[in-house]
């Protein structure tokens, strides 16, 4: 297995990845640019390409979206911004007597220099009526993944890992890195 740096400046997401990866993952936090691009492959590929260039090997980005319903492809890849600026409150405001149905996706990219490779996963779902839940991370607290009545921030683990797993191709990825 070739050595990858993930990079992120979450502690906390690189434990999740490599806990779920079965093995310790090397991460650093790298300010990346971020295109605007409702495309998520499009956005993880220009992440993980200019990672290269600042590390110098292999690496792996992520990233993520959240379509609604209502609005098309968005926020998708501009979800990260939302959360930032807009209460969680608010975003579930906008979707009052709108199609609260939604579409959680995450990418993550590859890239050792010579090839970019591409793995995502989905999960659908709707937005919440109020944020609820103190586990998770990012939208957590306004997701609500089909088959639950709760948000992904009040699953019990079990639920979490059983949705994270659909939402995040950890399994593919697991298997891509342990051949290289």
């Amino acid at each position: 297995m070739t050595d990858v740096t993930f990079i992120t400046g979450n502690q906390s997401k690189a434990d999740y990845l490599a806990k779920y990866l079965g093995f310790p993952v090397a991460h650093r936090k790298v300010d990346l640019d971020e295109i605007q691009s409702l495309d998520l492959q499009a956005v993880v590929e220009h992440k993980v390409r200019q990672a290269y260039e600042l590390v110098g090997g292999p690496v792996l980005v992520e990233d993520v979206a959240l379509e609604f319903g209502a609005l098309g492809r968005l926020p998708g890849t501009f979800i990260k911004f939302y959360v930032e600026e807009v209460p969680f409150e608010t975003i579930c405001r906008t979707l009052d007597g709108l199609d609260r149905s939604a579409i959680g996706k995450c990418g993550y990219g590859y890239f050792d220099g010579t090839e970019v490779t591409y793995f995502e996963g989905q999960l659908a779902g709707t937005i919440a009526e109020h944020p609820a839940g103190d586990n998770g991370f990012g939208w957590d607290k306004i997701f609500i993944p089909d088959g639950y009545d709760v948000t992904r921030a009040e699953l019990p683990e079990e639920d979490d890992k059983k949705t994270y797993l659909l939402i995040k191709p950890l399994e593919k990825l697991k298997t891509f890195l342990e051949t290289r």
